[in-house]
C-alpha cells in the first residue's frame, strides 16, 4: 500500500505532466497563429503587388492612348497641310 506521501508525489508529478502538455498545446497553438498571421501578411502583400501591377497597366494604356491621339492629330494636320 502506498503512503500518503507517495500518493502526493504521484499527484504532483501528474500535475507537472499535465502542465507540460498544456504548455506544449499553447506553444503549438501560438506557432499556428503566427504561421497563419505570416500567411495572411504574405497574401495581403501579394494582393497589393497585383493591384500595383494593374495600376501600372492602366497608366501604360492611358499613355499609349494619349500618344495615339497625339499621333492622330499630327497626321490629320499633315494631311490638311498637303491638301491646302
Amino acid at each position: 500500500m502506498k503512503s500518503e506521501e507517495e500518493r502526493g508525489r504521484e499527484r504532483e508529478a501528474e500535475r507537472d505532466r499535465e502542465g507540460e502538455r498544456g504548455r506544449d498545446q499553447r506553444s503549438e497553438r501560438e506557432r499556428r497563429e503566427r504561421r497563419d498571421q505570416r500567411e495572411g501578411e504574405r497574401e495581403r502583400e501579394r494582393e497589393e503587388r497585383e493591384r500595383e501591377r494593374e495600376r501600372e497597366r492602366e497608366r501604360g494604356r492611358d499613355q499609349r492612348s494619349e500618344r495615339e491621339k497625339e499621333r492622330g492629330e499630327r497626321e490629320r494636320k499633315e494631311r490638311e497641310e498637303i491638301f491646302f
